[in-house]
């Protein structure tokens, strides 16, 4: 494997080339600021740089290249595998559409045969995401990565870009094909919970109603405190902790938004009836150690040099601030030197977890890691 790395600053590009011939390309991934992903430009620059590569990427919340986040408003990485190769489909979509269904088309039209991993990324703002990995798990059980694209934090737009100019309300999923590659995947929250458990009572889909038989938003308010006043703002540094059972692995949701006429909270992803669920709290140092759980789980030993794709969440940036350097620097240590890391600040992290890799989940406020080797 071959990756060469490119910086967009002051509107040229500047290119770590590292590629013997940039023809050869087989894969770019691009991540960006809204305001410079949609011009279409930057895109054009990179399909005549890279002709026979599939070109892939999202609009982001804080653009990571390397051990850091970039200050870069555009990063882009070219890869060309040795003998693997990749196969990029997408699908469209219009709100109120049925996204499970689309997103079952969509993964179920990669040939299973040779299929390694899917890594997928979807408009952050205009689909459900829980719609969406349930319709990959429905039609595959090839293990599932990905993202949500962001929007810095403003959540007003998001954009995806899939062998052509950024658009809005469209999903793109890569295929890797190959016995040469291994793929290993990993994700980590790191957050602490507290309070008591409580039974959601009353939900519909991503909208929480009820807990124990109580309106969500006043049982909320009650635990933030002096936070209550900066809902739903503040809600990014109390996510909820929901499980099946006591038995099943714990999923975060972000708070996105509240309702104050039905008391209502809405997540960015599903919080089932019948599902336990408890309030959680930064801490910082265990949101860096989680960061470093996740590479740990992620890491496969080969020393060639190897692709680490990196989603993680606009949550976590904003509650870390200037630290969240610090969670790269330990996924980059741990995963070690010929690990190429590029990836992005998302809406949504998608990843299995490490005892059900055919099954993936959405997550919030989680680090999440693919990291692809060739053997």
């Amino acid at each position: 494997m071959q990756i060469e790395t490119l910086l967009l600053k002051n509107n040229v590009w500047e290119i770590n080339e590292s590629l013997e011939n940039s023809l050869a390309a087989d894969l770019v991934m691009v991540f960006g600021d809204t305001e410079e992903f949609v011009r279409v430009e930057h895109y054009d620059y990179l399909r005549n740089k890279y002709p026979n590569a599939h070109i892939a990427g999202c609009s982001s919340s804080g653009n990571i290249m390397g051990a850091g986040i970039s200050e870069s408003k555009l990063v882009a990485t070219a890869v060309k595998f040795d003998t693997a190769k990749v196969i990029l489909k997408r699908a469209s979509f219009e709100i109120g559409d049925a996204i499970e269904s689309i997103s079952k088309e969509l993964a179920g039209g990669f040939e299973q045969s040779g299929l390694k991993h899917l890594f997928v990324l979807a408009d952050g703002l205009n689909l459900n995401g829980s719609d969406l990995v349930n319709g990959f798990n429905r039609a595959t059980d090839i293990p599932t990565t990905g993202g949500l694209a962001g929007d810095g934090a403003r959540f007003e737009q998001t954009w995806v870009m899939a062998d052509g100019y950024a658009q809005q309300k469209i999903i793109v999923a890569l295929g890797f094909y190959g016995d040469s590659l291994s793929v290993g995947s990993g994700c980590y929250g790191g957050w602490s919970e507290f309070g008591t458990f409580r039974n959601i009572t009353k939900s519909k889909a991503n909208v929480l109603f009820e807990l124990d038989g109580r309106p969500a938003l006043d049982l909320y308010k009650e635990y933030l405190g002096e936070y209550a006043s900066d809902l739903p703002h503040s809600g990014l540094r109390f996510p909820l902790s929901i499980r099946k059972d006591s038995d099943s692995p714990e999923v975060i949701r972000t708070l996105l938004g509240i309702n104050e006429e039905d008391k209502s909270i809405i997540f960015a992803g599903n919080v089932p009836e019948g599902y336990t669920a408890r309030l959680m709290k930064p801490n910082i140092e265990l949101l860096i150690e989680g960061a470093g759980a996740a590479a740990e789980i992620a890491k496969i030993q080969n020393e060639k040099t190897a692709l680490g794709l990196v989603v993680s969440c606009v949550g976590r940036k904003l509650v870390m601030s200037q630290l969240i350097d610090e969670e790269l620097e330990a996924v980059a240590q741990e995963l070690g030197e010929n690990v190429q890391l590029t990836g992005f600040y998302s809406y949504g992290e998608i990843a299995p977890f490490e005892s059900d890799l055919k099954n993936c989940q959405l997550h919030n406020q989680t680090m999440t890691l693919t990291v692809i080797y060739e053997k």
